[in-house]
């Protein structure tokens, strides 16, 4: 069968290639004709009016070669050495290589600490959509030298669904050694079987063996995948999977789905063109069908329905929280619901964990009872809910700044205090007003801390650990009273709802 030659309308591209792509396991040599073929693959993208970004792992292999050192050593501070010296000459290898076909490639070194700051992240989100639109191929990695996270977890994977999310990238590939997500290992087991289409990672997690730890080089493996896969198709980025073995099957790829995306199937059975939707509009399985050539190998996330919005995916994935909200059962069922805003009346909460400032990333709990269930919601509780589905959402914007320091507080835009006040100072003012009568809401911060409970989602706090405390359980009618002032009536807002509860109430 001949490969389709349509080109349908110019899309962003995210690839991200592992260690084991760009060295080899055990000689460290860098694998030429795999990156010579991933650069002409990109070329061959650019050249149909398509922008890439390459998220491109490696620095450390290419430091233990530089060094001559026989294996990855297991001491951090050894790690980030080696990544230091790795990272110059890889970003030289792909700056040759491209330069063979005189395109101009740009190095991004990114780590959570630079996109966990609001502003540092939309200037970052500037500099990658400027580079994109001068042509250029902006290569991201992580900054391994400092980051800690990414030479422990592989958070490259993390990292290139993030990159993705953050310039609204319509696919993300994930090349890896195989071709796709297997039932199993498929290198182990003779009888794992390759998924074609997924369309909830969470579902599809009960079906699937992750217990490969990736190669001695690399530090990931397809669970990495899989939670790259979960972030970047919640901002609605159809997410891929491919062998880099073979990196020109990325073209077939986008001309498949090209070309499903622009395909019916009347009730005839023919195939007719009508106007391209949405990958996630269309019946892969129906139209595929009616199609004359071979599906290219690889496995497909479908993109959500309704994207995330790119505060609530910053707030989700890029900030690590201070500290956690406990709800209940009737809180957690309306917040599940769109129409709620993802906001969070005090009426709902149960508890709180940790010490954090107004305007930081919290995670929310859900209480279970000691035989799993979720503590059901109490009436007053249930009271002050009830007109929550008719409100709207409210994201408070921030355009990019010329200072990075920032303070996390200017992302409320109703903050008490425009200034970026310590979390310390603003809580032993707080707790100056506390009195007799509300001790048993430190007794019952100590109790909380002892529940068994599950996280649902993350949102940014309207008030810090203290006084949401101090208001937990109670209509939101009452923070005037208990505080002294009433920003907002919700103690916690742009909430986003991971994982759904399957469980009785």
């Amino acid at each position: 069968m001949s490969r389709p030659t349509k080109r349908g309308t110019p899309s962003t591209i995210v690839i991200k290639l592992g260690t084991s792509s760009i060295v080899h396991e055990e000689t460290h040599q860098p694998l030429l004709s795999i990156l010579s073929a991933v650069v002409e693959t990109v070329i061959s993208l650019r050249s149909h009016g398509h922008k890439v970004v390459l998220v491109s792992s490696g620095a450390i292999g290419v430091g233990l070669r530089t060094m001559d050192i026989p294996q990855r050593p297991k001491s951090l501070s050894k790690k980030q050495a080696l990544a230091a010296i790795g990272q110059g000459r890889l970003i030289a290898l792909w700056d040759n290589l491209f330069g063979q076909f005189d395109q101009r490639t740009a190095q991004v070194l990114l780590t959570r600490g630079d996109i966990s700051d609001r502003t540092r992240y939309l200037n970052a989100v500037n500099t990658l959509n400027e580079l994109l639109s001068m042509g250029v191929v902006p290569i991201v990695n992580e900054n391994d030298t400092i980051s800690v996270s990414e030479i422990k977890f592989g958070d490259n994977d993390t990292l290139s669904a993030i990159t993705s999310s953050m310039i609204h990238a319509d696919y993300l590939f994930l090349l890896t050694d195989v071709d796709g997500l297997y039932t199993s290992n498929p290198r182990k087991d003779p009888s794992a079987k390759k998924l074609d289409v997924v369309i909830s990672v969470a579902a599809i997690r009960a079906q699937v063996s992750t217990s490969t730890l990736g190669s001695n080089l690399g530090t990931g493996g397809m669970e990495t995948k899989l939670i790259a896969a979960e972030i970047a198709t919640g901002a609605g980025v159809t997410t891929i999977i491919a062998s880099s073995k073979q990196p020109s099957v990325i073209l077939d790829i986008i001309d498949y789905y090209t070309a499903l995306k622009s395909t019916s199937v009347p009730i005839s059975g023919a195939a007719s063109p009508i106007t391209p939707q949405k990958l996630d509009q269309v019946d892969l399985d129906e139209v595929a069908a009616s199609l004359s050539w071979p599906r290219p190998p690889h496995t497909v996330f479908k993109p959500a329905l309704i994207p995330m919005r790119d505060l609530k995916a910053w707030t989700s994935h890029t900030l690590y929280p201070a500290g956690s909200v406990i709800i209940d059962s009737g809180a957690h069922a309306v917040l599940s619901r769109r129409q709620s805003g993802g906001r969070l009346l005090p009426a709902g909460v149960l508890g709180v964990r940790g010490s954090f400032a107004s305007g930081q990333a919290v995670r929310i709990l859900v209480h279970r009872s000691t035989e799993g269930v979720v503590v059901e919601a109490k009436e007053v509780a249930q009271m002050p809910y009830s007109n929550v589905a008719a409100t709207t959402p409210c994201t408070p914007v921030l355009e990019p700044g010329a200072s990075v320091t920032a303070s996390v507080t200017s992302l409320v835009p109703l903050s008490r205090s425009g200034s970026s006040a310590s979390l310390s100072d603003d809580m032993i003012s707080d707790s100056q007003t506390i009195t007799d009568d509300e001790i048993p809401l430190i007794e019952k911060m100590d109790e909380c801390e002892m529940w068994d409970c599950v996280e649902v989602g993350r949102g940014l706090a309207n008030y810090n650990s203290a006084q949401i405390s101090r208001v937990m359980g109670l209509n939101s009618a009452r923070i005037a009273q208990l505080l002294g002032y009433a920003d907002t009536e919700y103690v916690v807002e742009n909430i986003t709802i991971r994982c759904l509860l399957d469980v009785a109430v």
